[in-house]
């Protein structure tokens, strides 16, 4: 990424849909050649952002600037942008090479100049030998590539991306998430791409927008937003965690939370929290290790429990673990490790490191 002027700035973007806000007030930028995913829950306005900044809807406030310029209402084919739908659009008609063309035609662009730029786009894409076929001819991945080439063969200031993987299955998704990460890198364009899958936001970006109900709850990069969640929503979508009530106990060296029943969790140092204050207390299923039973031996954040359920999904173990309370904490570990069988005595511990303070609210379920 540069650290030049941003190639896209959103400012203060609103619009709504008769009486529900769509979205509100979000500004947010991208660097050039930057990787920026918008996230979040259907409904939560990242697809609607994207085409404001395309030109397809009208925003009711605020401006879009690309690369320095206000194209607020400029219309959308006076912008230099490409799009990629989650449908690919393609012609059927027409041949993949056809296809690919489609946008420098309309620019004009002379043959001499156009077949060499489609050719280095389909070699780009790995689709050089197949640019006489038709998209009914091509598998998913393939026909994605060609909508991929289309919208980049055009050269856009900023490509579009809204939820282009979600009609792929699960193992051509995440084979096409490393296909399209190396394309952006190796062509350096500016890309913002719109998903509700936490996985496919992390492993892409060099940033993430964390949206809800029409509002960015968190923008950083992807160890940021998951490690380090500014709001218990966060916390929730961003991965599985276990959210436990409790009241700040005292706040020296590291940060005592008091849950109650004679349980406390020490989390590292934190500034802003004061004694006696409501907090939640997250903790990823993860960073909890689990153990057979043996000694508690006094040490912070290490609990007897017991497994109250167990379940093998492959690369991992997933257990619910219940205290001597009664509180249940769900617990992932790696599928290498022996299992541990339903209603056997346990240890749960996890590093002071590891706890994500989050000021005030109810406690909330885990997110997934």
């Amino acid at each position: 990424m540069s650290n030049a002027a941003p190639a896209l700035s959103v400012r203060r973007l609103k619009k709504s849909f008769g009486a529900v806000v769509a979205v509100d007030e979000v500004s947010l930028d991208a660097a050039p050649g930057e990787f920026l995913s918008l996230l979040g829950p259907s409904g939560c306005g990242k697809s609607t952002i994207l085409r404001m900044v395309a030109g397809l809807v009208e925003p009711d406030g605020g401006a879009v600037v690309l690369a320095g310029e206000d194209v607020t209402r400029v219309a959308v084919h006076r912008r230099n942008v490409g799009l990629v739908f989650q449908s690919y659009a393609l012609f059927p008609h027409m041949t993949v090479f056809e296809n690919v063309a489609f946008g420098l035609r309309r620019r004009q662009v002379g043959e001499s100049e156009l077949r060499p730029r489609v050719e280095r786009m389909l070699e780009l894409v790995r689709l050089g030998r197949l640019g006489g076929r038709h998209p009914r001819e091509l598998s998913g991945g393939q026909q994605q590539r060609v909508a991929l080439a289309r919208a980049l063969v055009t050269e856009p200031s900023v490509l579009l991306l809204d939820e282009p993987l979600s009609n792929l299955d699960a193992l051509l998704r995440e084979e096409m998430r490393v296909e399209l990460k190396r394309l952006q890198e190796r062509l350096g364009t500016t890309m913002i791409f719109v998903t509700h899958d936490q996985a496919e936001a992390l492993i892409l970006s060099d940033r993430v927008v964390v949206m809800e109900a029409g509002r960015v709850e968190q923008i950083g990069k992807p160890e940021e937003v998951y490690r380090a969640p500014a709001t218990p929503f966060v916390a929730r979508f961003l991965g599985r965690a276990n959210f436990l009530s409790g009241t700040v106990a005292d706040d020296a060296d590291g940060v005592v939370v008091s849950l109650g029943g004679g349980l406390s969790i020490v989390a590292g140092p934190r500034t802003g929290l004061a004694r006696d204050q409501v907090v939640q207390v997250a903790i990823r299923q993860e960073n909890i290790r689990l153990e057979p039973a043996s000694a508690v031996s006094g040490r912070a954040n290490r609990f007897a429990a017991t497994v109250v359920f167990h379940a093998f999904a492959g690369q991992a173990h997933h257990y619910v673990v219940q205290l001597v309370d009664g509180r249940e904490l769900e617990v992932t570990a790696p599928g290498t490790t022996l299992p541990l069988a339903r209603g056997v005595a346990a240890v749960i511990e996890w590093s002071a490191d590891d706890v994500v303070l989050l000021a005030g609210g109810e406690p909330g379920a885990g997110g997934g």
